[in-house]
C-alpha cells in the first residue's frame, strides 16, 4: 500500500509537470528552445547607384567579404584571435582584446551565442589571407559596401553611408529608403551541444537608384575653383552653387573644407557641413536684387529717378550712423545706386517700398522657409516680421543685414531675375529608377514672383554692375554677365567684427538667356581683400568661363563669323556658326513617307547642319544646343539652295504659371 501510494503521487506530481510545462509555460519555452537551436542575423541590402545628369557613376555598392565567427566551434579564443589579428593589415592590443571577448564563448538570454562578426567587410587582402588559415569556426559572407570613385567630388551632396549600411548624410540619408535594398537573413542552426551544423541565407536585394541633376564636369569645375580661391585668400571656407534657373535644377554644388566619404571617420564637423544648405549668413548687398525688386514691381521708383545719397551717410535713433563705407556719391539714379551698391540709395528706397511691401517681396523671393525638399537639414533662415520692422531694422533689411539667408535661397532668388520673374524650387534628384522604371521629377514653379518686364530692367541694372560697377572682376570676354557683389561683417560674439566678412557675388550668364545661376560665397577671406568684388566675382568668373566652354555655348560678346558650307555644285553655302555643344546622342534624320525635308528634330546642330548642307539648302539657327523646332517642318518640299531655319535650345522651354499675389 505505502508503495501503492509513493506510485501514484509520483506519477500525479509528474503529470502536473507536464501540464505546467506543456500548456503553462509552451510558449515561453518554445521561444527559449527556438533561441538556443537557431540564431537569425540580418544582412542589409544592396543600395541602388547614384548617377549624374549623363549617367555617370558617383556613388555605387561593391560586395565585400564580412568575416564572422561561430564562438561554440573555436576551441582556444586567444589563440584564435592572435592569427586573425596577424592577417589583419592593422590590429592593435585593443583591437586584439576585443577580438578574444567575442570569439569566448559566452551565454546570451540563456542560450550559447553562435555568430560573431569578426571583420565587416575586409579588404580583399586580408579576405585573402585568412581564408588561407583554414580556421574552425571562422567563415565568410557577402555583404555590399559603399564606394565613391570619386573621392571628394561633391562629396556633401550625396553624404555618405554608415557600417550597417544606412545613410547618415546627405542624399543616402534623405532617400535611404529609396535606395536602400531588402534587408536579407542567415539562419545559423545549432545542436544541443550548442555546435553549428546547418546555415540558411535569403540575399538582400538591391534598392533603387537616383539620376541627379548634376552635371560631374561642373562639379569637378565648380570644386576646383573655388577650392583655389579660398585657399588663395587664406578664407575659412566657402560655398557656391550653380543651378538652371528655368528649371530649379541643381547643375553643381560646392563647399570647403571637404572630406572623402569612402573614409569620413574622424573628419571634423566643419568640414562635414553642408555650407550651401546649413551655413546662414547675411548677404549684405546681394540681397539689394530683392530691394530693388520690391520698388520697381510697385512703382515706387524708376531707374532713372534721382535719389540723394547724403554725403554717404544716413542716421536712425539709438544705432551708429550707416555709411557707404567711406564714399560719397552725391545724386545717383535709382540704376547706379544698385550699380555703386550705395547703402545709403538702398536704405531710402526700402523705406519708400515701406515694411509691409518688403515683407511680402521677401515671401515672394523663397525667403524665411526651407528652399528644397531634397536637403532636409536647410535651414529656414530668419526674417522679420512686418508688423514689427521699424525704419532702423527695415533700414538694416533693405541693405542685406538682419536678415538671414542660405546661398542655395539666394540662388534661387536671382533665378527670379534670370528666368524673367517665376520662383522655382530648387532640386537635385532628376529622376529615380525603381524596378527598371524611371519616374522623372519635374520642376516645380513655386509662384511668379515679379513680372517679366521688372526682371528684364532689373537683369540690365544688374549688367551694368559688372561692366562699370562693384564686380568688374567677374567680367567674360565673350559673354554678358548680370551679377551683384555682397560684403557684409559677420556677427562674432554678439558684435560685428571688423575684420572677418562674409563675401559674395551671385550672378547668371550670358545674361540675356542664361544658362546657369551661380552664386559664391567665402567666409572670412584675409588676403586679397574683404569684399564680394575682389574675393567672390574672380571665383565666379573662373566657374562660368569654364562651364560655358564646357556646354558649348555660342559666345553673346563678338560671335563666331558665319561659316561657309560647299554645296554639290561647289558654290557657297553661308551659315551660322555650330555651337560646340557638349556630348549629345545623335538621332539618324528620318524622311517622311512622302519624301521631302527630313525631321531634325532632336539632332545636335552640328549633325543637322550637315544633313542640309548635304541637301544644297541655306540654314539659320536660332539658339544653341540641339534641335527642337525647323521651319518648314518635316516632308516639305524645298529647292536647292533654299533656307531653313532651325530652332535649337537645351531644354524645352518653361512654362511658368501663376500670378502675382501672396505667395501663401
Amino acid at each position: 500500500m505505502v508503495a501503492a501510494v509513493v506510485l501514484v503521487c509520483w506519477v500525479v506530481a509528474i503529470e502536473v509537470r507536464l501540464v505546467v510545462l506543456q500548456v503553462w509555460q509552451h510558449d515561453e519555452l518554445s521561444l527559449r528552445a527556438e533561441r538556443q537551436q537557431s540564431e537569425t542575423q540580418k544582412t542589409p541590402g544592396k543600395r541602388g547607384e547614384i548617377v549624374d545628369r549623363h549617367g555617370r557613376l558617383l556613388a555605387y555598392s561593391v560586395d565585400a567579404d564580412t568575416i564572422y565567427a561561430v564562438p561554440t566551434d573555436i576551441d582556444d579564443a586567444v589563440k584564435a584571435a592572435d592569427r586573425l589579428c596577424g592577417a589583419f593589415d592593422e590590429c592593435d592590443q585593443k583591437d586584439r582584446d576585443q577580438l578574444v571577448e567575442r570569439l569566448t564563448r559566452k551565454r546570451r538570454n540563456g542560450s550559447l551565442t553562435s555568430f560573431q562578426y569578426v571583420k565587416r567587410r575586409a579588404t580583399p587582402i586580408e579576405a585573402k589571407r585568412i581564408a588561407a588559415l583554414e580556421m574552425k569556426g571562422i567563415g565568410f559572407m557577402k555583404e555590399s559596401k559603399r564606394f565613391y570613385p570619386n573621392r571628394e567630388l561633391a562629396a556633401h551632396l550625396l553624404g555618405y553611408v554608415g557600417t550597417d549600411n544606412a545613410g547618415l548624410h546627405g542624399l543616402e540619408a534623405t532617400y535611404d529608403k529609396s535606395v536602400r535594398g531588402r534587408e536579407g537573413t542567415m539562419l545559423v542552426q545549432t545542436d544541443a551541444r550548442g555546435h553549428a551544423f546547418s546555415r540558411l541565407d535569403r540575399p538582400p536585394t538591391t534598392g533603387g537608384s537616383l539620376e541627379l541633376t548634376i552635371d560631374e564636369q561642373l562639379q569637378f569645375i565648380v570644386e576646383r575653383e573655388l577650392t583655389a580661391g579660398v585657399a588663395a585668400a587664406r578664407a575659412d571656407g566657402g560655398t557656391a552653387v550653380a543651378m538652371d534657373p528655368h528649371t530649379g535644377e541643381i547643375l553643381a554644388m560646392a563647399s570647403w573644407p571637404t572630406f572623402n566619404p569612402n573614409q569620413y571617420q574622424g573628419t571634423s564637423d566643419s568640414a562635414l557641413r553642408n555650407r550651401a544648405v546649413q551655413d546662414l549668413y547675411e548677404p549684405g548687398s546681394t540681397f539689394k536684387i530683392v530691394t530693388a525688386s520690391a520698388a520697381l514691381q510697385e512703382g515706387v521708383i524708376t531707374p532713372d529717378d534721382l535719389v540723394d545719397t547724403q554725403g554717404g551717410v544716413i542716421k536712425f535713433p539709438g544705432r551708429r550712423p550707416i555709411t557707404d563705407m567711406g564714399h560719397d556719391y552725391g545724386v545717383l539714379t535709382f540704376a547706379n545706386v544698385i550699380v555703386k551698391s550705395s547703402n545709403v540709395g538702398a536704405i531710402k528706397v526700402g523705406l519708400m517700398v515701406g515694411p509691409e511691401r518688403m515683407g511680402l517681396y521677401i515671401r515672394r523671393f523663397g525667403f524665411g522657409k526651407p528652399s528644397s525638399p531634397d536637403f532636409p537639414s536647410e535651414s529656414p533662415g530668419i526674417v522679420w516680421n512686418p508688423s514689427k520692422l521699424n525704419d532702423s531694422a527695415l533700414a538694416s533689411v533693405s541693405m542685406g543685414y538682419q536678415v538671414g539667408v542660405t546661398p542655395l535661397q539666394m540662388a534661387a532668388a536671382a533665378s527670379v531675375i534670370a528666368n524673367g520673374g517665376t520662383l522655382y524650387e530648387p532640386h537635385v534628384v532628376r529622376a529615380t529608377v525603381k524596378g527598371g522604371v524611371r519616374t522623372a521629377v519635374p520642376p516645380k514653379a513655386v509662384r511668379r514672383a515679379i513680372l517679366p518686364e521688372t526682371a528684364a530692367t532689373l537683369t540690365t541694372i544688374m549688367e551694368s554692375v559688372v561692366t562699370e560697377g562693384t564686380a568688374k572682376r567677374a567680367r567674360l570676354v565673350n559673354y554678358t554677365v548680370a551679377g551683384k557683389t555682397g560684403t557684409a561683417d559677420k556677427l562674432v560674439h554678439g558684435r560685428y567684427s571688423s575684420s572677418q566678412q562674409n563675401v559674395s557675388f551671385i550672378g547668371f550668364v550670358p545674361s540675356r538667356n542664361p544658362i546657369m545661376t551661380v552664386i559664391v560665397m567665402v567666409d572670412s577671406p584675409r588676403v586679397g581683400g574683404d569684399t564680394g568684388g575682389a574675393i567672390a566675382a574672380p571665383i565666379f568668373k573662373n566657374i562660368a568661363d569654364a562651364s560655358l566652354r564646357l556646354l558649348g555655348v555660342t559666345p553673346t560678346i563678338n560671335p563666331l563669323p558665319p561659316v561657309l558650307v560647299a554645296r554639290r555644285n561647289d558654290s557657297p553655302v553661308t551659315a551660322a556658326a555650330a555651337p560646340m555643344g557638349p556630348t549629345v546622342m545623335t538621332m539618324p534624320a528620318s524622311m517622311p513617307d512622302g519624301g521631302g525635308l527630313p525631321d531634325l528634330r532632336g539632332m545636335s546642330a552640328r549633325d543637322a547642319l550637315r544633313e542640309l548642307a548635304r541637301l544644297g539648302l541655306t540654314v539659320r539657327m536660332e539658339g544653341a544646343g540641339v534641335v527642337v523646332d525647323q521651319n518648314p517642318a518635316p516632308g516639305s518640299l524645298v529647292e536647292p539652295g533654299g533656307a531653313c531655319t532651325l530652332v535649337l535650345n537645351r531644354r524645352p522651354p518653361p512654362r511658368p504659371t501663376g500670378i502675382l499675389g501672396d505667395p501663401r
